[in-house]
């Protein structure tokens, strides 16, 4: 249930971007906090509860990566995130993309990827930033918020860049060993 409000709530933020500023900063941070709030208790509720199952293990790591793009996609789009600070929501982008391919083929050999502790520091450090980018000028008390989250944007960039090339680097282990099965595509 609660990976799936994280879905159902990305087309009420995409929307929230559309109204008028500073009522869109706060509106689109209600909805990007209560996504990544859900996102951590999902996951603390399923390991303590012990109620982990196949569509949840699924559909955990689709409602973070959706969330996060869409969110970038946005802040690109009204220009909270311009000039060189795309450079990181770019490596972030190509990152969730090459790990969701990596798991898809280690899924096949039926290996598994576990998230890492660095890994799971990324997405909070990345969750922060965005929620700072998010509120940028609508800030309380003149905070430079959207400073504190480009700052933190390229924080989680590099982080994402480290945890990537570790997820890669495992990946491409299990992509070149000689114990792999043959896949009946390999003969193209």
């Amino acid at each position: 249930m609660l990976t799936m409000s994280r879905i159902i709530v990305i087309p009420a933020m995409i929307g929230a971007f559309y109204l008028e500023s500073p009522l869109s900063n706060w509106v689109v941070f209600g909805f990007f906090t209560f996504a990544a709030v859900t996102d951590y208790f999902d996951g603390y509720l399923a390991r303590s509860l012990n109620e982990v199952t196949g569509l949840g293990r699924f559909l955990d790591p689709v409602a973070d990566k959706l969330l996060v793009a869409a969110t970038l996609l946005m802040l690109v789009y009204v220009d909270s995130i311009a000039d060189w600070t795309i450079l990181p929501a770019v490596v972030i982008m190509c990152r969730e993309i090459m790990v969701s391919a990596l798991r898809e083929y280690l899924a096949e050999l039926r290996v598994g990827m576990p998230v890492s502790k660095l890994a799971k520091w990324k997405t909070m450090v990345q969750m922060l930033a965005l929620g700072f980018v998010i509120v940028g000028d609508a800030a309380f008390w003149q905070i430079p918020a959207r400073e504190i989250g480009i700052a933190g944007l390229w924080i989680a960039a590099a982080l994402t860049i480290f945890t990537g090339y570790d997820y890669l680097r495992l990946g491409l282990r299990h992509m070149t060993s000689d114990d792999r099965p043959n896949d009946p595509m390999d003969d193209r």
